[in-house]
């Protein structure tokens, strides 16, 4: 698509967000780039406009010249009162150029003709152009150094001859570290992820957050509607409340559910550090997932439930889920053994088997990793309130409760 085709308004606010991908040449010379501006002004009758409308034009016209908004401002006041834009060269005399207007020139052409290959070929090209087919007026440019070649591209005089936009590209993110976390056997290191329970009719379902520690694998699920801010962080706040210990890192994949800068202020409020999983180190979030399949997925499976029933999922996740999988529910834990290569092996034998709540007791020094209104006596005293087997028979219960309610009322709708 070429400029000439932008017609309306509608068009120019369009090119200036980039939603259109528009290559188009200008020429370098002061006379018919004032003209181009002239001619721009008088096609959409620039004085009969509304400010708004003003404003996009005025955008249009410096995106494509490159013209400052004060120098613009200038030009438009100068045909508002003469009717026309002259340019009156300065008579001063300039420092002397290695590569002047005429180089300039034949590097724009040349980019536009091959499409703005790379530096070294464009170079090889004006080698060719001189040396095989003894095209003189390249002649200065086969010397240029590539690095210089890119320097002119970049300058005032090439980008007022020819510029290429595109549609807006993704840019990464500069949140979070990204390594794996060493949490050198304290706790207070979680990994996270979420958990979609399914779609029906192109309608999203209950999102849950599964949140692991890395040492005593202590976890808390949470249930949200949606993944946007407004649900997330409140869940995310009463989530990192629910750990018994004081937290020090925060561990995610790269979604940016959890890379962005809300949880990054809510996370530096407490002192949290953020870091992300690396590419191509698949073990970085695995603890995070093989939660997801043992527990979530064991408890709700994969049907899909409607967005509306979060509220209840997550109270029903804090009263009932929470307790069990943490004070009743024993796990494995690893015993890591290192090679003469460095390379590690886990082994899992039963004596390490306990609930995270017993690892964490276990821990040297475990008082000293409670937040300040939480004690082991306190703990202790819910923990006993009943045994194993009767915790899963209320968990059970409940979730047979709450599948009831959900299922039965989507049966009456």
């Amino acid at each position: 698509m070429t400029i000439e085709n932008l017609t309306t308004i509608e068009a120019l606010e369009n090119f200036i967000q980039g939603n259109q991908a528009v290559a188009f040449t200008v020429l370098g010379d002061k006379h018919e780039r004032y003209l181009f501006i002239q001619k721009t002004l008088i096609k959409f009758r620039y004085f009969t406009l509304s400010k708004p409308d003003k404003g996009v034009l005025n955008r249009y016209i410096r995106k494509v010249t490159g013209y400052s908004r004060q120098q613009l401002t200038r030009l438009i006041k100068q045909y508002k009162e003469v009717g026309s834009i002259k340019w009156h060269p300065c008579r001063t005399n300039g420092f002397s150029t290695t590569y002047d207007k005429k180089d300039i020139k034949l590097l724009v052409e040349m980019d536009a003709r091959h499409e703005d290959i790379c530096g070294h070929a464009i170079k090889k090209l004006c080698e060719r152009a001189v040396n095989k087919f003894e095209q003189r007026e390249y002649q200065t440019l086969a010397k240029i150094s590539v690095s210089h070649l890119y320097n002119l591209r970049k300058s005032n005089g090439y980008r007022k001859q020819r510029r290429v936009f595109t549609k807006t590209q993704a840019r990464q993110v500069a949140i979070g570290e990204r390594r794996k976390p060493q949490p050198n056997g304290q706790p207070g290191y979680i990994r996270i992820d979420t958990v979609h329970q399914g779609d029906l009719d192109k309608k999203k379902g209950v999102y849950h957050i599964n949140a692991v520690d890395e040492v005593t694998q202590f976890e808390v699920v949470c249930s949200v509607e949606q993944i946007s801010e407004r649900y997330l962080i409140p869940v995310l706040t009463q989530m990192l409340a629910a750990f018994p210990f004081v937290l020090k890192g925060f561990h995610s994949d790269n979604g940016s559910e959890y890379i962005n800068k809300h949880v990054c202020k809510l996370l530096k409020k407490l002192h949290i550090e953020l870091t992300k999983s690396r590419s191509r180190h698949s073990n970085d979030n695995a603890l995070a997932e093989s939660k997801n399949a043992s527990i979530v997925r064991k408890q709700f499976g994969y049907q899909h439930i409607a967005q509306k029933w979060a509220p209840l999922m997550n109270e029903f996740n804090l009263k009932y889920l929470y307790p069990y999988i943490n004070y009743h529910r024993p796990c494995f834990f690893p015993e890591i053994t290192t090679d003469s290569k460095g390379k590690q092996g886990k082994k899992y034998p039963y004596k390490n088997m306990m609930t995270p709540y017993e690892k964490l007791k276990s821990l040297a020094d475990a008082k000293t990793y409670l937040k300040p209104d939480i004690h082991f006596e306190i703990l202790d005293e819910q923990v006993m309130e009943m045994t194993d087997n009767a915790c899963a028979e209320l968990l059970q219960k409940e979730r047979n409760k709450l599948f009831n309610q959900i299922f039965e009322q989507n049966k009456r709708a």
